[in-house]
């Protein structure tokens, strides 16, 4: 089971690369499926509203940012790590980017 803030290394099989994604769905012990709701961690920053940029952490060699526009439902058994957590604000942040995202 996932929890929100968790980051995992997951292949997204695109070119053999492994990406950092966070976990953004709620923890439910109780989930029909094992599935977890992640946002990609990229290095590119667009200037948009749907970025979040992240605060540093050990596993984040260079300045990161969410991009909630890469919302993908990926599979537990896929979930590498967890290697690190974001709380807080930067997890309030990333809320507020996919209540905008969805027109929420």
């Amino acid at each position: 089971m996932t929890k929100p803030g968790e980051v995992y290394r997951v292949d997204l099989g695109i070119g053999g690369k492994v990406r950092m994604m966070v976990v953004v769905s709620r923890e439910d012990s109780d989930s029909p499926r094992a599935l977890s709701l992640c946002v990609p961690i990229t290095t590119a920053y667009r200037g948009s509203d749907y970025e979040v940029e992240l605060p540093s952490r050990p596993f984040l060699r260079t300045k990161s940012y969410a991009n909630v526009q890469g919302l993908q439902a990926i599979q537990d058994h896929e979930l590498s790590g967890p290697i690190g957590t974001f709380y807080g604000s930067a997890l309030d942040d990333l809320k507020r980017a996919l209540r905008f995202a969805m027109d929420l």
